[in-house]
């Protein structure tokens, strides 16, 4: 009976040790999941170093490429948007506003010599000749902080007002790219009219949510 009750009193207090613990995660976990794609999970509203608002998922999907996932891609802005052209108006009264895309690849390893033709096809597919000639050299810039891609590493790209574009790469910073012309040019690859899958561009709009 002494052994019986010894077991019982080890068994609560170790029922009270995962509630307490599971209480305070609960507490202090600030990212609720909102969604999992290919067993990838993203959170609902996230908090971005060096923007003063939180911002939300606004839509998320999969880049294939042929039959393969390439990665999961997220776009995170202050207030959920269906279409491009508010997302990324820049007006005195709506100035462009913070954004973060996330890119977690499913596929690799991925050379750095592809992923950098990559970011220039993206960007010659959307922008006039003269706009790519003035993005062209922090282009380079931005091609140079990536190095060959694996699967499971994580790219944050975040638009911080008044700075720029940081280049977050496995969470090492890898720099920040100036100017909102850069930015703007940069989601147009997944939201312009010549988007890299016109699927994945209307998952990022939240069209599919409708």
């Amino acid at each position: 009976m002494e052994i019986e009750n010894r077991i019982l009193r080890f068994e609560r207090r170790k029922f009270l040790h995962i509630a307490i613990v599971g209480l305070f995660l609960s507490l202090f976990n600030t990212h609720s999941f909102a969604r999992e794609i290919a067993g990838v999970k993203l959170s609902e509203t996230i908090s971005v170093k060096g923007i003063d608002q939180p911002l939300v998922l606004n839509g998320a999907g999969i880049r294939y490429k042929y039959f393969f996932k390439i990665y999961v891609a997220a776009l995170y802005i202050p207030e959920k948007r269906h279409l491009e052209n508010i997302i990324l108006r820049s007006t005195p009264e709506h100035p462009y506003q913070a954004n973060r895309v996330v890119m977690h690849f499913l596929y690799g390893p991925i050379s750095q010599v592809k992923i950098a033709n990559s970011w220039v096809e993206g960007f010659k597919d959307n922008l006039a000749s003269k706009v790519f000639s003035r993005v062209q050299a922090r282009l380079y810039k931005f091609n140079r902080m990536f190095k060959n891609v694996y699967e499971g590493d994580v790219v944050l790209l975040d638009y911080l007002p008044n700075v720029g574009t940081r280049v977050t790469i496995n969470g090492l910073n890898r720099g920040v790219i100036k100017g909102a012309d850069f930015n703007h040019a940069l989601l147009l690859v997944w939201l312009g009219d010549n988007p890299v899958v016109d699927e994945l561009k209307d998952a990022l709009l939240g069209i599919e949510d409708e």
